[in-house]
């Protein structure tokens, strides 16, 4: 049976408020709880209209008080921005509420703009050169093992628990692949940012592996999709596919395109170019053709889960994406 999971940016459409956004994300996790998801992920973005949370530890804390069954996690939390003792703290306080049901998925990506990056970094975001030491530290700081002179060697670490998060490494290259085979944690792949070569990246994760946090490898796919009732369903929810990544190319800040927006929309040579250009960072069907798709780019991985992330150009058709997904890969069978 495939995992499936949901990875939610927590989406702010045109002609909406954050506060509507927060609330989709809320009422997205009980239905992905209800449907037999295996886990929740929040990302972290900061200075972006599009996107509505630059803090996945706190919403999270509110998605587990909601669900029962599903794992929650971050897809991830920034490291270079933070002490990874204070990051440790976080989620080991979310373990303390909700056992065996957290996940600490780290990135290194700014998650916004330079400027916007500075601000979050209270000066000068060049720390990207330390966030294999920082992975390290949260590994020694999960496990109790760091090195004597380390800082926070011999610190209390609390909450005190018995239960640990399960930690990931998030990443669209080799440089996560390579860092979570190094230290022996879980790896996930951006297929939704590079979409070109995820499953060379994937190999050379597996075959490098050294038994450390986990005794074996363990590899998902995050993959953009949108699965829709009908073909004129899907072909409306693609152009506001296709609206946002001329936005994304042109460095506009805007929200997410409305379906109408999209509809009304005209474009020139260079903007036909960039949509097509990001076709394939995007699975976008029937429940027929995303199966299918899905399952091809599991074996082409040779996943053990599979990812996913949704941002359609409404609300309901999230939903809707969500569920004929479940009702396709059989989610809410008991094995």
């Amino acid at each position: 049976m495939t995992k499936l999971s949901v990875l939610d940016q927590t989406p702010v459409i045109h002609g909406h408020s954050t506060a509507d956004a927060l609330a989709a994300t809320l009422d997205l996790a009980q239905l992905a709880d209800d449907l037999g998801y295996t886990r929740y992920w929040c990302a972290e973005h900061h200075g972006l209209r599009g996107v509505s949370n630059p803090c996945p530890e706190v919403l999270l804390a509110r998605i587990g008080s909601l669900t029962k069954r599903i794992r929650i996690g971050s897809g991830g939390v920034m490291l270079p921005y933070y002490s990874p003792f204070k990051v440790a703290e976080q989620f080991l306080m979310l373990e303390a509420l909700f056992p065996n049901r957290v996940d600490l998925g780290v990135g290194r990506a700014p998650g916004g703009d330079m400027r916007t990056a500075q601000a979050v970094a209270a000066g000068s975001y060049n720390r990207g050169d330390i966030f294999p030491q920082q992975v390290a530290d949260l590994v020694g700081l999960f496990n109790g093992r760091l090195a004597d002179d380390h800082l926070a060697n011999g610190v209390l670490l609390q909450p005190q628990i018995d239960t640990r998060p399960e930690l990931w490494m998030l990443g669209s290259s080799d440089f996560g692949g390579l860092l979570a085979a190094e230290l022996g944690i879980r790896f996930a792949f951006a297929h939704f940012i590079n979409a070109q070569y995820g499953h060379r990246v994937g190999e050379s994760y597996r075959e490098r592996f050294t038994a450390g946090n986990e005794t074996t490898p363990y590899l998902a796919a995050a993959v953009f999709v949108i699965c829709a009732d009908t073909d004129e369903e899907a072909a409306a929810l693609e152009k506001a596919v296709d609206l946002r990544r001329v936005q994304m190319a042109y460095g506009l800040n805007m929200p997410i395109p409305s379906i109408e927006q999209a509809a009304a929309q005209h474009y020139g040579e260079r903007e036909l170019a960039v949509i097509a250009r990001e076709k394939s960072r995007s699975i976008i069907g029937t429940p027929e053709r995303v199966t299918e798709a899905l399952h091809a780019l599991q074996e082409r991985f040779d996943a053990d889960e599979l990812i996913v992330l949704t941002v359609a150009g409404s609300y309901q058709a999230r939903t809707r994406s969500y569920q004929l997904l479940a009702e396709a890969f059989d989610l809410g069978r008991s094995d």
